[in-house]
């Protein structure tokens, strides 16, 4: 098991953030993992840093960034300026950039059908990111199928509003799931 499966091993709810609300309570919460779905180019700094100053692992969702792009010179604007723990994107190019980087990677899919699913296995297997996050994390099936597919480790998202969907994505193979529900984030200290 790499370290990065053993970080989500033992941090199964991973906190999505989508402005500075959630940022403020996402601070006062136990969450571990954080992924970043909101900032531009002017805010994305204070956002990191307030996060690493709760020792929070963040992860930025580099897509959903206003104002930088998502390709080789904004990956690495990340990584000197930003420095997070990693990044999320669609992109497998762009993975790849943060990969070389030394960065963490998660490639986000979307199983919406056939197709879909087997472009994204097959983006996963030419970029090699280090986690695949699915979406909707609902999609038990998708997660399951999915992980018979691949290797990396699978974090299922969006959808994930109850305890109850935190457990079938867990239970259909999810190593951990991403929500942005702030009253899941209080279930890390519990067993799933």
């Amino acid at each position: 098991m790499s370290h990065f499966e053993m970080l989500l091993a033992d941090n199964p709810i991973v906190g999505a953030i989508r402005n500075d609300e959630d940022l403020d309570l996402i601070c006062k919460s136990t969450i571990k993992i954080v992924f970043v779905l909101y900032g531009s180019i002017l805010s994305i700094k204070r956002i990191n840093d307030t996060l690493k100053e709760k020792d929070k692992i963040v992860f930025i969702h580099l897509d959903m960034l206003e104002g930088i792009k998502s390709d080789q010179k904004g990956v690495e604007f990340i990584k000197e300026v930003i420095n997070p723990y990693g990044i999320i994107s669609t992109k497998g190019i762009t993975l790849k950039h943060a990969a070389n980087l030394g960065m963490f990677t998660i490639q986000r899919i979307f199983m919406l059908d056939t197709l879909s699913f087997d472009t994204g296995i097959k983006s996963v297997h030419t970029f090699s990111p280090d986690a695949v996050e699915v979406l909707p994390g609902i999609a038990a099936k998708a997660i399951e199928t999915l992980g018979k597919e691949i290797t990396q480790p699978i974090i299922a998202g969006g959808l994930i509003k109850t305890k109850k969907d935190a457990i079938n994505a867990l239970s259909a193979g999810a190593k951990a799931i991403s929500t942005s529900c702030s009253e899941l984030w209080e279930f890390e200290e519990m067993s799933l």
